[in-house]
């Protein structure tokens, strides 16, 4: 996506203190807080501090140093969360069609209970998840 970073978007509110979050990690590069429309028993969001509208800006403008910790930051937060041993799913979406809602890049940690087969009703996949 080429589309200019906005300032005022729900997460750079967030970052800046004008919103509040429920914080649940933290470090140099990134915020993890939880969802407030959660899709699963855990739903939290990470997002990287820099303006970063979407994945694919992020991949072209981020250091490696960024992209590594981002990863990172959704293990840490899947671990935090109880969710790792279990099973839990990372979700980008990356711009209209992909779903994403809020113009700076965030990855979805979800779990805490089966999640199901992805996008399989969508897709028509069969009940193996062979869509996915």
């Amino acid at each position: 996506m080429n589309r200019p970073y906005d300032p005022d978007n729900l997460f750079a509110r967030i970052l800046d203190g004008r919103l509040p979050a429920s914080v649940i990690d933290e470090d140099a590069t990134n915020l993890s807080f939880t969802d407030i429309n959660p899709q699963a028993p855990q739903h939290h969001l990470v997002i990287p501090r820099g303006s970063y509208t979407d994945l694919s800006d992020f991949a072209a403008r981020g250091s490696d140093a960024e992209l590594a910790a981002w990863v990172r930051a959704l293990a840490r937060v899947a671990e935090k969360s109880g969710v790792a041993d279990a099973g839990y799913r990372v979700i980008v979406n990356s711009g209209g069609d992909g779903g994403q809602e809020v113009p700076h890049l965030h990855g979805h940690v979800l779990g805490g209970a089966p999640l199901g087969a992805m996008l399989g009703a969508l897709l028509g996949a069969s009940p193996r998840g062979t869509a996915g």
